[in-house]
Parts: C-alpha cells; structure tokens; sequence
C-alpha cells in the first residue's frame, strides 16, 4: 500500500507535507466525498433546495454536493482554492465543450480562487450559501472559515441562507479513534493545522464572529464505510486531517498507525465500518 497525500486546504508551508495533489483529489472525489452525502441531502431537502435556489458553495471540491444541488433544479457556482478538485469539478458539473466559468446556458459556474471571484453582477445576490467542509477538527480551521465567509456574505441577499458544517462529539464519531493518530504523531511545536477534538459551539462561534443570525441546526449521521483498510487509509488521508502528522513523521509511519487504528473497524469481510454524527448550522444573513 502506498498511500497518497496532498494539502485540501492550503495551510503554513512548515506542516504541509510535499505531496501528489492530483492523486490526492482523485481519492477525496472517488473515495471520501460521498462520505458525505447524507449531510448535503438532509440540507438540500430542509432548506427546499430548488429552481428557485441561487447557491454558493465554499470550498466547493470535485463538486458533489453542487452536483446534488443542481439536480434539485439550483443554479449553482463554487469556489475552491485547489485546482485538481476543481477540474474534477468541472468534469461532473460542466458539459463539453465548455470548461471555463461558465457552462453554456448559464449553467453551473465553477471559480479557482477566493469567494470574490463569484460575484456576479448581471444576476441578483445568492440565496444559499453553503461550507459543507466539515470544520472542528483542525485547529485555526474556523479562523479559515471566517476569512472566506467574510468575502462570500456581501455577495448573498438580505436573509439569504448559510450553511455552515461540522464534525459531531467525538463520542459519537467512531473516527475519533482514527484521527487521534493524527493528534498523538503531529509535531507538538506545530499547531498550525494539527487535529483536535471537536468542540460543541465551533460552527456558532464562526456564525456569531461573521455575523450572521443563527436560525437552526441539525445532526445527521453520516458513517464512513470502505471496501478495504488501504481504501480508508487513502479516504481519510485526502481529508487533509492527517497533514500535520505526515510532516512531522513520514508517511508510511502515519499510514501503518492509521491501518492498526482502523483493526476494530474491520469487519470479517475486510471491509471498514465507522459509525458518525456530523453537525450543521443554519444561519442567515442580517
């Protein structure tokens, strides 16, 4: 096994380990994301995602959750700071020819870039938006979050929609177990990027810090499950949680650690089951 790691998000230069970025994204969009899906659908239907829906999606990735959204009738754009995810992006979202912004017909529009760059003037301000990244297990990541909502709210309308996502109590997380390699082999000097246990009011104190109305929350459970060790070595490694511990070890020292974490999540078949709650906040633009 030889698994691969690269920066989701970009992070100081002193924890990012040097990485393939493109093998990377191709474990996040074919093994990871649809970990997810349960959460962007629980959203999609409690906020009546529609052909009335102008959303937004920060840290938008290869796309599914756009992708979702779009088939509920959304006109969609996303922004995302790593180009390998977005090409994949494009390929899920935008018909060819066309591979720039915007699709033809005015069709889902994808950005490389920060929040700003989505603006559009020619239509009004966007109804939704939405952080599906989950937040609360890296520390400094809800200071990230702010930064890019504090671009992306000027650009919605008056009460618009923000959806803000994160992980649940590690209690309820059987991951928890996973990621603790993460905590106990990142260097201690370095916090920048380090994994830390999630905390209760993460997703209220960034809502709160932009200031947006808080106006509902919810759980979802959304378990990991894999067709192998290797895969959820991979899986997990494109979340970015495990970035920190790779450069302050190595990487086949991390995925060793990792693999006898995941022993009692492996199943007789060889297949990996982890049970998990994530949180999501709504809030609304004053």
């Amino acid at each position: 096994m030889t698994p691969t790691l690269v920066r989701h998000h970009p992070s100081p230069a002193d924890v990012a380990p040097r990485v393939d970025l493109g093998a990377r994204a191709r474990d996040w969009s074919e093994i990871q994301e649809r970990m997810l899906v349960p959460l962007y659908e629980t959203v999609h239907e409690r906020l009546e995602v529609g052909p009335a829906t102008r959303l937004l999606g920060l840290r938008c990735g290869s796309g599914l959750a756009l992708l979702t959204a779009a088939a509920r009738g959304a006109a969609v754009t996303g922004v995302d700071s790593c180009p390998d995810r977005l090409a994949l992006a494009r390929e899920r979202l935008l018909p060819e020819p066309s591979r720039g912004p915007r699709a033809r017909g005015g069709g889902p529009r994808l950005f490389e870039g920060r929040p700003a760059d989505a603006a559009d003037p020619q239509a009004p301000g966007y109804n939704l938006i939405t952080a599906f990244d989950p937040i609360g297990c890296l520390a400094g990541d809800a200071e990230g979050l702010g930064g890019l909502l504090a671009e992306a709210t000027p650009l919605a309308a008056h009460g618009a929609a923000v959806v803000l996502a994160g992980w649940g109590p590690p209690e309820r997380c059987a991951t928890s177990s996973v990621l603790r390699v993460a905590a106990r082999l990142a260097d201690p000097l370095r916090s920048a990027g380090s994994w830390r246990p999630a905390c209760r009011d993460d997703l209220e104190e960034v809502a709160e810090r932009a200031g947006l109305r808080i106006d509902g929350s919810g759980r979802v459970s959304c378990p990991f499950g894999y067709a192998d060790a290797d895969s959820a070595v991979r899986g997990l490694l494109s979340t970015g949680l495990f970035d920190a511990a790779v450069a302050a070890t190595d990487l086949e020292q991390v995925g060793k650690e990792m693999t006898e974490a995941l022993h009692p999540h492996q199943r007789p078949d060889g297949t990996v089951w982890m049970p998990n709650v994530f949180r999501y906040l709504i809030a609304r633009v004053r």
